[in-house]
């Protein structure tokens, strides 16, 4: 079906876009004819009316005989021959209306008309070829918005597929880590092994739960956080020290989950970890202006290699912002004196 009769509004709004040409068309016949302007109008409206359903006939055809260079030719002898039959079938409903008016309400109205079918069927023409112009116009429209919605939806599944593989990559990432450690703890301190076994199950447990969930609420993402942190102060005892400072007020934002996860490990492994004396790691979170502002702070070693201190978790955490945020998002690492920072400042939309 064409679009322009999808709904009675569009229907509407199409006819009464004709009435301004029948209009003119009226005009036209009066001046250059010997009708009088009224007659004319009578005569123009019906008839313009009639052949705007007939100009969209083109439609069809355009969508079969899309443009292209190799084609021109047999595109202007097709729509040209649609022309002419289109405007014959015009002026041929023209003349037997104009016996019907003559005949009943304007004596000799056929002999004053009929001098003026060969500019009717000029103009008859003129407008099917016109309409043919702008269903190719729309046409290229319609084309171009489609695929603009296909490249949409691709770059849609795309971000959604990356987000999956980075998302995959957390658990068992921080899990290969894990056993590492509770297999050497398990050489050296047994109970202690048992009790990282014990928080290591309440950990996966509590992300097990996430299921496929694609935001948290803050609140929840720290609670997954100090579980986290929990495990890895078994294996390190008082090396390990953390602090938390977080606004109640964005306990209801909306993150990512597991987003702060990576970040704190990042900051046992290559922070306190390849410390003697082990270290503070400091997590505040602050909002203001529709923004969350995280920051993990830790010492290390300034004398260790700066890869060492940008592991996966950093690049899988970016990744996964500029997949779900674009450009409104930003982590930041940086090293200043022996503290290393890390710095994310996303949107802070209520969680639902």
């Amino acid at each position: 079906m064409h679009p322009l009769l999808a709904t009675k509004g569009r229907v509407t709004l199409y006819v009464l876009a004709w009435l301004p040409l029948a209009g003119l068309l009226g005009y036209l016949l009066s001046v250059t004819g010997k009708l009088a302007l009224l007659e004319s109008e009578i005569l123009t409206v019906p008839l313009t009316l009639f052949y705007s359903f007939v100009c969209l006939a083109p439609w069809y055809m355009c969508r079969v005989m899309p443009l292209g260079p190799s084609q021109i030719p047999k595109l202007l002898g097709n729509h040209a021959s649609a022309a002419v039959a289109a405007a014959l079938v015009w002026i041929v409903l023209a003349k037997l209306y104009g016996l019907a008016l003559g005949r009943y309400y304007f004596p000799q109205l056929n002999d004053r008309f009929s001098p003026q079918l060969p500019l009717l069927f000029g103009v008859g023409v003129l407008i099917y070829l016109l309409a043919v112009a702008l269903h190719y116009v729309l046409l290229s429209l319609e084309t171009s918005k489609e695929a603009e919605t296909r490249e949409q939806e691709a770059r849609t599944l795309a971000r959604e597929a990356e987000l999956k593989a980075l998302k995959a990559q957390i658990n068992p990432h921080f899990l290969f880590n894990s056993l590492n450690s509770i297999s050497a703890l398990a050489t050296v301190d047994g109970v202690r092994a048992r009790e990282m076994c014990i928080k290591l199950s309440d950990f996966l447990r509590s992300t097990l739960s996430l299921g496929e969930k694609s935001s948290i609420s803050l609140k929840e993402e720290l609670a997954l956080a100090r579980s986290y942190l929990d495990v890895e102060q078994v294996r390190f005892g008082a090396r390990l020290r953390t602090e938390f400072h977080s606004d109640p007020h964005c306990d209801a934002c909306v993150v990512p989950p597991l987003f702060l996860q990576p970040l704190v490990e990042n900051a046992v492994k290559h922070g306190i970890a390849g410390l003697v004396d082990g270290g503070t790691i400091r997590l505040e979170a602050a909002c203001g202006g529709g923004r969350l502002h995280v920051k993990v702070q830790n010492e290390f070693d300034p004398e260790a290699p700066t890869s060492d201190r940008r592991g996966l978790g950093l690049g899988n955490v970016r990744g996964r912002l500029r997949a779900l945020y674009e450009q409104d998002a930003r982590l930041d690492a940086r090293a200043a004196g022996d503290q290393f920072i890390i710095e994310v400042e996303l949107p802070c939309a209520a969680h639902e």
